[in-house]
């Protein structure tokens, strides 16, 4: 187990590099660069002047160089302006400036958006967009394996066309569109159900940005049900498809033969083999999550960190885009990790070699 996981951890290492590597570059195109030159100084520069302010900044030294100054493990660059330091590692108030300030050392980057530290600016939205995942997570994963436990107990009947078909629309129907629906459903005050049940008001918020400050069941259930809706139905339909190849298992054939009770054998020896392969789709999730919060933090006025992405993206923040790469990476990374590992205790007939 221990060389499989190092095995796996130095792959994890060369694809996180590749990875970044290929955003860095990306990232950092003759375009890309010009504008936001641009942007940091007046859009009617000219080329000459633009030229200028990269060379100056860093920005024309090779591709390889930069990335390494980047990442922490070559020398950030320096320079002198009126007899002062400056560069890539000096920093405001700190007389102290190190040689190497890249990823490596915590220095993320400064965000030319948010003017603030690349690094505080993603923990501190990572941490509200962690709390989204977290009860996505909880609303979703017991439902979605309820219904595909029920579908897949009884193969071909009305209750497993039925759920089938439930997951199906769930998961054919866009975040946006069933943001939408939701809204107007319980956010509306002249239309859906509030005007039913309220003479005043809705029965839920439309919005989610007090939940920042406050997370409550009214201002937080929308973009948790949007999500939660449209990921129940393929971890429904995974956990279906196992649960009903287990059911047509010899050893499933013999217990009920012997005269056991059906609840005893979906409960004793069909659910436990049925969840190892929804296992590995539940912990693809994660990454999932992270990434697909841009839709439902937009459309829910959530400032986590998809609505940074939104914003980097949108304004050429190239350093906060950045470091929005990395956790990415690193997030997918962790959890296939977790995942290989957990199959391999889940599932005995699996042997490393």
């Amino acid at each position: 187990m221990l060389n499989f996981i190092l095995r796996r951890l130095g792959i994890m290492l060369l694809t996180a590099l590749c990875l970044t590597f290929i955003v860095f570059f990306l990232t950092n195109l003759e375009p890309n660069l010009e504008k936001l030159a641009k942007q940091q100084n007046n859009m009617r520069m000219s080329d000459e002047q633009v030229a200028s302010w990269l060379e100056k900044n860093g920005y024309r030294k090779p591709l390889l160089s930069r990335y390494g100054e980047w990442l922490g493990v070559l020398p950030g660059w320096a320079w002198e302006v009126n007899g002062k330091p400056a560069g890539r590692c000096v920093r405001r108030g700190v007389e102290d400036t190190p040689t190497y300030c890249g990823v490596l050392q915590g220095r993320w980057g400064f965000s030319t958006v948010f003017r603030d530290e690349v690094g505080t600016i993603i923990s501190k939205r990572l941490g509200a967009t962690g709390w989204l995942m977290l009860w996505v997570m909880i609303t979703m994963v017991p439902m979605a394996l309820v219904i595909g436990v029920l579908a897949g107990m009884r193969e071909g009947s009305k209750l497993d066309r039925s759920l089938s078909t439930f997951s199906i629309t769930t998961t054919a129907t866009p975040e946006y569109v069933s943001g939408v629906i939701f809204i107007v459903l319980f956010a509306s005050s002249k239309y859906g159900l509030s005007p039913l049940f309220l003479e005043r008001g809705t029965l839920l918020k439309g919005s989610a940005t007090s939940a920042l400050d406050e997370i409550t069941l009214v201002n937080f259930a929308l973009p948790v049900l949007t999500m939660a809706i449209y990921g129940l139905g393929y971890i429904a339909r995974m956990t279906r498809a196992s649960m009903a190849e287990v059911m047509t298992a010899q050893y499933i054939r013999t217990a009920t033969l012997k005269g056991v009770s059906f609840r005893a054998v979906v409960i004793k020896h069909a659910l436990r083999n049925a969840l190892i392969a929804p296992f590995t789709v539940i912990m693809l999730q994660f990454p999932w999550l992270l990434t697909g919060v841009v839709i439902v933090e937009t459309l829910f006025n959530y400032k986590g960190f998809g609505w940074v992405l939104v914003q980097a993206a949108s304004n050429n923040d190239i350093e906060t885009l950045l470091g929005c790469s990395v956790v990415a990476v690193l997030v997918v990374l962790i959890t296939q990790l977790i995942s290989d590992i957990g199959y391999v205790y889940l599932n005995p007939r699996i042997r490393i070699k």
